[in-house]
């Protein structure tokens, strides 16, 4: 008995804590709070014919659209939390967007925090990057990306900065861009009491 009343007392900070409420805070932004951006990036996913911008009135696209929310898009596999990317041998092709949180460090002002780089994989099959009019589907995700995301407050103290965009290739099949995001964290990174 003691020491739960020690536990309660002493309240536990650790930056890799605050990764589920900053995954939330990025994931809102990008398909829920930013509208009409949300829904061009929600169409240069789900939509994966070369018109998918274009198209404004096709009924088979406003359908499917309509029906995915963030949390059917998550299900379905175009937004991941893990690095996994699974191809069922008859299922749609797909483009997805895989969020990390990687390379935690300590900070140089508050050692006791950690700051950490998010990464966006933008992984498109190869045959669907031309959309047309010299734009390509990995590219534009990652413009809409960078565009919602840069310099947003996540749970840290400090913004979400912008670290840099590599070129991803997996196979002949499927490749892509790596966008990166320093994420600063501070005192929001402690686990409230009521959880312990």
């Amino acid at each position: 008995m003691p020491t739960r009343d020690l536990v309660l007392t002493h309240r536990i900070t650790s930056s890799f804590l605050s990764c589920e409420k900053d995954a939330e805070t990025i994931l809102r932004k990008l398909f829920i709070e930013s509208r009409p951006y949300s829904d061009e990036l929600k169409r240069l996913l789900v939509i994966n014919t070369k018109d998918c911008l274009d198209d404004r009135t096709n009924p088979d696209y406003l359908k499917k659209l309509e029906s995915m929310t963030l949390a059917k898009m998550m299900e379905d596999g175009y937004v991941k939390l893990a690095p996994k990317i699974r191809m069922p041998e008859h299922e749609e092709v797909k483009s997805y967007i895989i969020m990390t949180f990687d390379d935690f460090s300590t900070t140089k002002t508050n050692p006791k925090f950690r700051d950490c780089y998010v990464s966006f994989d933008v992984v498109c099959h190869t045959d669907y990057w031309d959309i047309g009019n010299y734009r390509v589907r990995p590219l534009k995700i990652v413009g809409y990306i960078d565009g919602l995301l840069n310099n947003i407050r996540l749970s840290g103290i400090g913004t979400f900065q912008f670290a840099g965009c590599n070129e991803l290739v997996l196979d002949e099949n499927l490749s892509g861009y790596t966008l990166m995001y320093h994420a600063v964290h501070g005192s929001d990174d402690q686990i409230p009491e009521r959880d312990l």
